[in-house]
């Protein structure tokens, strides 16, 4: 049984780097028209662009990460996304703290936040964690640590004791005028998932 894990777990690892990666990037052309795209355009005609992932993740930028964390981030940067009044969001966060794994967060608030998060993910529940270009729906401890370890990230936190993790955002940069109270959605941004009182065993799937 445990060959079989340590099997699954490095054909795994490879596997992360060869998935097909969701829509990363909001593009919005100098005609309004809004397109998403997992590669950052090229060239200075193809208007604003936001980043719908890893805008604000600068771990290894900020503070000096011991090199096993550092080449795990970098080669698998996680985002984990949130609502408010999400109890397994909590959960989710203290579990990535607690593993000392160097994550951003974004905050999945309003209408169009949960229309980037089904771009990234293919739906919109809250938590949801991406690690690299895989996301992982819902809050599962067993399987976000196999994946967490199929991706390189050490099992025990090793973050230096000045390392602060950067303060959450929301999911879509905000324009600097709010939009008037007409055209603002009221539909819910996300739908949380509330774990199963008791987590069964469960295999990576890709």
């Amino acid at each position: 049984m445990k060959k079989i894990l340590r099997s699954l777990l490095g054909a795994s690892a490879l596997l992360l780097a060869g998935l097909p990666a969701h829509a990363l990037y909001k593009v919005v052309g100098p005609d309004g028209k809004v397109t998403y795209t997992d590669r950052p355009p090229v060239g200075t005609t193809a208007g604003k662009v936001t980043s719908l992932s890893n805008s604000g993740n600068t771990i290894a930028e900020t503070v000096a990460l011991p090199l096993e964390l550092r080449q795990a981030a970098q080669r698998y940067p996680v985002t984990l996304y949130t609502t408010n009044e999400c109890a397994p969001c909590d959960g989710a966060r203290q579990l990535l703290r607690q593993r000392g794994v160097p994550f951003a967060e974004k905050q999945v608030l309003s209408a169009e936040d949960g229309e980037a998060l089904v771009r990234l993910s293919g739906a919109r529940d809250a938590p949801t964690l991406t690690i690299g270009a895989q996301a992982l729906r819902g809050l599962s401890s067993e399987t976000w640590n196999s994946y967490l370890d199929s991706a390189g990230y050490p099992r025990e936190s090793r973050l230096p004791p000045n390392y602060q993790y950067p303060a959450a955002t929301p999911l879509v940069e905000r324009a600097e005028a709010a939009a008037p109270a007409a055209r603002r959605q009221t539909a819910p941004a996300a739908v949380v998932v509330t774990p199963p009182a008791e987590e069964t065993p469960s295999g990576i799937k890709f």
